[in-house]
């Protein structure tokens, strides 16, 4: 996994690319009818109901307009909130009041959207010993902020791109020349260049666990798309030999049983990729 401080400097980029996009050469909105002393203040109401999340990087994009704005919360990153609910206050100049807002709330609706239905899929996982992942299926440019947000509702982060962890997925496998000749060229790979990176494994059937199992050094095994039966018989041919992760269109409805069949992790691109926004907005007062 990426370090904090490399997560820091994506964040970071992220809002100074919003800022520049929205932003450009200036708020002419604002600029032309707001006097630049002129101070003001802003609630954030909740027209939703759901987990909230944001509110941590809200105060970072605040920040980085404007190092003189204060924030007052009273309700935190991961917390339940339901239509009415007031999560926080800015106040100061009401022309950066304005030139945070949309990023704020585009930022903070999103992630609360994937903090919701991430928590959601915890809830489903209560009393087994399945731990819910996403994916690397989301928004170009926001990676950043989806994955944080589904740390906060609950989940844990698979790799956050294609340089902190080996996959090894079914093209890789079949451009390669098999199982066994893409493991083998990335274990020399990984020597040759000094690299210490984890190495997870796709397998498409009994048969590709079999063979993935007869390599040492795999740290997961991706079950991809299998039935619930072979899911348990995947999970006993591999016993605790190396990890095990289900994935491939599992939903609400299908992840307790594929939990039950033993697998460590289940990994779901609907996290980041299937969510409706949470209605928020930011409103003077």
């Amino acid at each position: 996994m990426i370090s904090k401080g490399q997560f820091d400097k994506e964040i970071a980029l992220i809002i100074e690319n919003a800022i520049r996009e929205d932003v450009g050469d200036g708020d002419h909105s604002s600029l032309s009818c707001i006097p630049k002393e002129a101070t003001g203040k802003a609630k954030l109401l909740v027209k939703d109901s759901g987990i909230i999340a944001g509110v941590a990087f809200a105060k970072q994009v605040f920040e980085y307009v404007d190092a003189n704005l204060i924030v007052e919360t009273f309700i935190n990153d991961g917390q339940k909130v339901a239509f009415g609910d007031n999560v926080f206050h800015v106040y100061g100049s009401s022309q950066s009041i304005l030139k945070s807002e949309r990023l704020v709330l585009n930022a903070m609706q999103r992630m609360s959207a994937i903090a919701t239905k991430t928590a959601q899929f915890v809830d489903l996982l209560k009393g087994t010993n399945t731990k819910i992942l996403d994916t690397r299926k989301t928004t170009p440019g926001i990676r950043a902020l989806e994955k944080w947000a589904v740390t906060i509702g609950g989940g844990e982060n698979h790799r956050f791109a294609l340089y902190d962890m080996i996959m090894l997925k079914d093209n890789h496998i079949d451009f390669s020349g098999g199982i066994s000749a893409a493991i083998n060229k990335t274990k020399a790979y990984l020597k040759v260049n000094n690299l210490d990176l984890k190495i997870i494994v796709e397998a498409r059937n009994l048969e590709e666990i079999q063979e993935i199992l007869t390599h040492e050094g795999i740290c997961r095994i991706l079950i991809d798309n299998f039935s619930f039966e072979d899911t348990r018989k995947a999970v006993d041919l591999i016993g605790n030999k190396c990890l095990t992760e289900s994935s491939g269109g599992i939903n609400e409805n299908t992840i307790r049983t594929y939990a039950d069949c033993g697998v460590d992790y289940i990994s779901s691109g609907a996290l980041t990729h299937s969510v409706y926004n949470i209605d928020l907005s930011l409103k003077a007062f």
